[in-house]
């Protein structure tokens, strides 16, 4: 398709700076935002928090997609730093949908595969409508504010007609993903093994992880086949799902460490023991085809890790 103007929210992050590199990449003209001071080009601090800087910057640029990545992430962040998580996910979030229905750009909003909580069956996208949401279960902060999100970008297109695709991300990991304990377990037990540091394993918890070069890859699919209202689930292969522990060794093997620094223990409180996700609709119409497993997507994030800290 002809290139188009793509503005991505959160584009100094994780997701974001892989995605900004793979939509550059087709050519695509893309403007990034996020909450830093940056010296990169087509960049812009911008705080979706304040209407007055989104509104600023559609000002001055003409935007025919939106990548509404900006959020605060995590569970347990979400519980200590809860007046930034609701005002960045919630307030940010509507303040991207009230432009959308001023300026008539289209969207693609960043929920999260947290929204099925601990539904024990497969988790494909219409779970979410033929359930109550008390019977997906354990719904944390976190979750609520994306399942909010969704039911904001729904609402809008319901009633001004606004065009958006929600995209529900499981496990995403890779390079550009900074250490903070509130990350996923990826990051955090290969960061604490390079600096030979303790980290707790919990028995029993079973994963998909998604390596973020096949994830942007999806992802800027979207803008190749943009169906309004539709949702995705977006991970790695469901035969690649591994229990924890299976991850650590494979970190612990990568790092060249053994497990002396890990712990176990049983199952972790208020945490989902299985997630078992159905990705076929991704796989149908955004051609999502994961290609890195997780021994060689853990060691390239590993060599990416090693470079950023300096680890020898």
């Amino acid at each position: 398709m002809e290139n188009q103007n793509i503005l991505v929210t959160g584009g100094a992050g994780f997701i974001g700076t892989n995605l900004v590199e793979e939509l550059a990449k087709r050519g695509h003209n893309v403007f990034a935002v996020d909450l830093l001071h940056n010296n990169r080009e087509n960049y812009q601090r911008c705080d979706v928090r304040n209407y007055r800087q989104l509104e600023r910057l559609f000002d001055n640029n003409d935007f025919d997609y939106v990548y509404h990545l900006a959020a605060e992430y995590g569970r347990w962040n979400g519980e200590e730093y809860y007046e930034n998580l609701w005002q960045t996910n919630v307030m940010g979030t509507k303040h991207m949908i009230r432009l959308q229905e001023k300026l008539g750009f289209r969207m693609i909003f960043f929920s999260s595969a947290e929204v099925y909580g601990d539904y024990t069956g497969i988790m494909s996208e219409d779970v979410m409508v033929n359930n109550p949401i008390k019977d997906t279960y354990q719904m944390n902060d976190y979750a609520i504010t994306k399942w909010a999100g969704e039911l904001m970008c729904m609402n809008s297109a319901t009633m001004f007609d606004t065009e958006t695709v929600r995209v529900r991300p499981v496990n995403c990991y890779g390079p550009h993903e900074e250490y903070s304990p509130y990350k996923g377990f990826i990051p955090i037990f290969i960061y604490k093994a390079l600096h030979d540091q303790p980290y707790t394993v919990y028995k029993g918890h079973k994963r998909i992880i998604d390596y973020v070069g096949d994830t942007a890859c999806t992802f800027a699919n979207i803008v190749d086949n943009f169906i309004p209202g539709e949702v995705y689930n977006v991970g790695g292969r469901t035969e690649w799902e591994k229990d924890i522990k299976e991850y650590s060794d494979l970190v612990l093997e990568a790092v060249g460490k053994d497990d002396s620094l890990v712990t176990y223990e049983e199952a972790e409180d208020f945490t989902t023991q299985v997630k078992t996700m159905d990705f076929s609709k991704a796989i149908k119409d955004l051609k999502h085809d994961p290609k890195v497993d997780p021994k060689e997507g853990i060691r390239r994030t590993a060599e990416w890790m090693k470079w950023f800290y300096r680890v020898e």
